[in-house]
């Protein structure tokens, strides 16, 4: 997937009402201070989409970004070429005197040729959301029941809603505000995609262990997919993007 254009469309607050938007929406959520901010402007590919800053807490809307992609088009499995049929055929041995005399014609012509070009791309159009920071300490207990019952309306109400990422601390077991996010998530009927985000803070030899903590901390359910992210080196990035591309 490429990012052609993004900008920011709609903001909702306590008391607004969420946008009918007609697109396919992925949403993004997690902890204050998670990186959720620099992951979006990675995925995006966008230096200051989202606010980035010191403070943990700076989301506390519910913020519509229209994103405007080129994605690969998708290739049935079952709708291959006799070129690529009479390769199998050969590594199989049960090719035909026909198929045998056309691979080993020795330029591609025509149909041929076009059979081993790369899927042809699409242009796209979704909505990426990004849900209020929860679980930061400093804010009154009143404000972060509101956030909590924003995010709640939103997995309830958003029909277009395809995809949930939440994200969580690579270094650290996940607390009780993630596992009532996860909670929450499941139980709307979402699968999360879990995003283990500065993954750049630990040595490559801990991150199996460190996502099994993830996965085991959540209670996720088996085939949950965790993906390592780090906003310093970028890895991951594409992963994410091939996430969002499977539901569009």
């Amino acid at each position: 997937m490429k990012i052609k254009d993004v900008e920011l469309k709609t903001v909702c607050g306590y008391t607004s009402a969420l946008p009918e938007t007609g697109e396919i929406q992925v949403a993004f959520a997690g902890k204050s201070n998670v990186g959720k901010s620099s992951l979006i402007n990675a995925v995006m590919n966008r230096r200051r989409l989202a606010r980035v800053g010191e403070t943990p807490g700076k989301t506390r809307t519910i913020n519509f970004y229209y994103v405007n992609a080129l994605c690969r088009e998708k290739v049935a499995e079952s709708g291959q070429g006799a070129f690529a049929q009479a390769e199998q055929g050969a590594a199989a041995g049960t090719e035909t005197g026909d198929q045998a005399a056309e691979r080993k014609v020795p330029a591609e012509t025509g149909d041929l040729a076009a059979e081993r070009k790369m899927p042809a791309e699409t242009e796209k159009q979704f909505y990426l959301v990004d849900l209020p920071g929860y679980g930061y300490a400093n804010v009154p207990e009143a404000e972060k029941a509101k956030w909590g019952q924003m995010i709640e309306r939103y997995l309830q109400k958003s029909d277009m809603l395809k995809m949930v990422f939440l994200l969580v601390d690579i270094r650290h077991e996940p607390g009780a505000n993630d596992r009532q996010m996860y909670d929450w998530i499941v139980f709307n009927g979402y699968q999360p995609v879990i995003i283990a985000t500065k993954a750049d803070k630990i040595r490559r030899s801990q991150l199996q262990k460190q996502i099994r903590l993830i996965r085991s901390g959540l209670g996720a359910a088996a085939g949950t997919v965790v993906l390592p992210f780090s906003a310093l080196t970028k890895s991951g990035v594409e992963e994410i993007r091939s996430q969002i591309e499977a539901v569009l």
